[in-house]
């Protein structure tokens, strides 16, 4: 039986989603799932990259309500230290809550230029010019951390909480075609073999189609 609930909305479209509950999952925590509709106007304000919404995901665990992914990994790397969640080394660790953050607070570009889309993939896609520097960015930190502790993860031989706030970086640029480095299509190729990724997708697909914005090519 589920102890904690995990407020979310579309698997296809929500990267916020997909991090709060790899999160979840990295710790063991067993979640129930509370979808919000889409047509919910806050939900698709949030989707269109309208405005900011602290809806999803949201973590209610034992009276704590937690919003924000990196509340969330706060909160469960703390119940949960020995999960593995931040890798043990101090400075390992240092530089995966920095990377984490990064991600987290911006990419402005490359969120609204590369919408998380898990149905579809294309084979070519105009990319905006000013997304390429967020790509270039992400790529940057992809090959330091691989180089630097050996791969296939960013932080070595586990996935962390960098990984799970990465996850929807690799999955937009296999839907997108991105054009990248042997280095970055190697960890694209990791996260989208991710067993939990998989299961993640496989619910997304199996969701009707309703958000028509979104499908539209800029």
């Amino acid at each position: 039986m589920a102890v904690a609930e995990l407020t979310i909305s579309s698997k296809n479209y929500s990267s916020w989603s997909l991090r709060g509950w790899l999160l979840c999952r990295l710790a063991g925590l067993q979640v129930s799932e509370t979808m919000i509709a889409l047509d919910d106007p806050e939900v698709r304000a949030e989707l269109l990259l309208l405005s900011p919404s602290v809806l999803v995901p949201r973590l209610t665990h034992e009276g704590a309500s937690v919003w924000d992914t990196l509340a969330i990994a706060e909160y469960l790397h703390e119940l949960y230290p020995d999960a593995g969640m931040y890798p043990a080394d101090r400075i390992m660790r240092a530089h995966c809550r920095s990377v984490s953050g990064e991600i987290h607070s911006g990419f402005a570009n490359l969120r609204s230029a590369l919408p998380m889309n898990l149905k579809v993939r294309h084979a070519r896609f105009p990319i905006f010019s000013g997304a390429k520097p967020d790509i270039e960015r992400v790529e940057t930190i992809w090959a330091e951390c691989l180089e630097r502790y050996g791969g296939p993860w960013l932080f070595g031989d586990r996935p962390t909480v960098a990984d799970a706030m990465f996850a929807p970086v690799a999955q937009r640029f296999l839907t997108y075609a991105v054009p990248v480095s042997a280095t970055s299509a190697a960890y694209c190729h990791t996260i989208n073999g991710w067993p939990l990724m998989r299961e993640w997708i496989d619910a997304a697909r199996a969701e009707p189609d309703e958000m028509i914005e979104l499908e539209t090519e800029f």
